[in-house]
């Protein structure tokens, strides 16, 4: 299994997580800063945390993005690229969003690929106060109740990650069985969802949201992503009983890597190890 050397100490569970309740949601968003569009579509429904896939078409203008890139210190396994600043419109091809609190404001954390006005096609990392929504849009997303997404300091990686928290009730109508994870470095995607499944008796779930990265990729068409540092969107995925009757997930994802090349497809079992970090919902059935 590929690993890479993180700054900071490992913690002994590999996988943070809480148990939350969840609906899913249309959300409404209105033109403006893509932040304040997300936040105030949530709490409009009683929500302050989700997850959601971004649509096909979504308009940014002004839109600003980083990719990942190498590390200039050890400080961290790798870092962000300088600030991108495309153009006119760029529009969304396939994505994620993972929308939570940092510092106490609403916070989201976005991957994606896109085609920018002049045709080039590119991806990585929105920054959420420099996008803009360019025109109104509906999108469809997970609101979650009792637990949700909060930005704090991982001392493995030396960033600031969301982590999966006890959230404030909004009143929101909510139910199921909702699980809120992020996944630590070095463990492979797949492995660390089929042992968590197995351990609370998860024979199938969905997986929504799914915002994170991976050490490089291998594909279950056979292909190979050699450069370590990416950004990966979760495009579709699931848990449902294997051939022996244990869970065994499902993932495909879009990613960009730090020499920005792209690619899309299913992700092959048991060979994608987290790179920095995997933020995603399950909800059981």
């Amino acid at each position: 299994m590929r690993t890479i050397q993180q700054p900071g100490p490992a913690e002994p569970e590999r996988i943070q997580w809480r148990e939350a309740r969840g609906r899913k949601l249309t959300l409404e968003l209105k033109p403006g800063l893509l932040l304040d569009a997300i936040a105030s579509a949530f709490a409009a429904q009683g929500f302050s945390s989700g997850v959601l896939r971004l649509p096909v078409g979504l308009p940014l203008a002004p839109f600003a993005y980083v990719m990942p890139a190498l590390s200039a210190t050890p400080e961290h396994a790798a870092f962000y690229s300088e600030t991108f600043r495309p153009e006119g419109v760029s529009r969304i091809e396939t994505g994620a969003l993972t929308f939570g609190a940092r510092d106490g404001a609403p916070f989201f954390h976005g991957h994606a690929l896109w085609r920018e006005a002049d045709g080039r096609h590119n991806g990585g990392h929105i920054l959420p106060d420099q996008s803009f929504l360019a025109e109104p849009l509906s999108v469809d997303a997970v609101g979650l109740e009792g637990a949700g997404f909060v930005a704090g300091h991982d001392p493995e990686t030396n960033f600031k990650l969301f982590m999966p928290a006890e959230r404030p009730s909004g009143g929101a109508d909510a139910g199921g069985r909702f699980f809120v994870l992020r996944l630590r470095p070095n463990r492979d995607v797949f492995t660390a969802l089929e042992a968590f499944c197995a351990e609370r008796g998860i024979a199938q779930a969905i997986i929504h949201g799914g915002v994170g990265s991976t050490i490089g990729a291998r594909f279950a068409d056979g292909r190979v992503i050699e450069p370590f540092a990416t950004e990966i969107a979760i495009t579709a995925g699931h848990v449902a009983p294997g051939a022996d009757g244990k869970p065994e997930a499902a993932l495909a994802i879009a990613l960009v890597d730090y020499t920005g090349d792209m690619a899309q497809g299913a992700l092959a079992r048991g060979d994608n190890p987290v790179l920095m970090t995997l933020e995603l919902v399950l909800e059981a059935s």
